[in-house]
């Protein structure tokens, strides 16, 4: 089973959004979201690891 990150990225967004108070248990839990919404957006746009092709060693060519 795959992750949605789109979707969780926008419930995310949306729990900060209604976070606007201005005490200490806000500001807290909107650094918190900041950093999840940073990571689900990095893991959301991550392409997969390349793999490396091995050529073979070129021989001398002969003209």
């Amino acid at each position: 089973m795959t992750s949605d990150f789109s979707a969780a990225r926008i419930h995310l967004e949306r729990a900060y959004h209604y976070l606007r108070g201005n005490d200490e248990t806000s500001r807290s839990a909107c650094e918190a979201l900041d950093l999840l919404i940073e990571m689900v957006a990095e893991a959301q746009y991550r392409r997969p690891e390349a793999g490396v092709l091995d050529f073979p060693q070129a021989t001398a060519r002969q003209l």
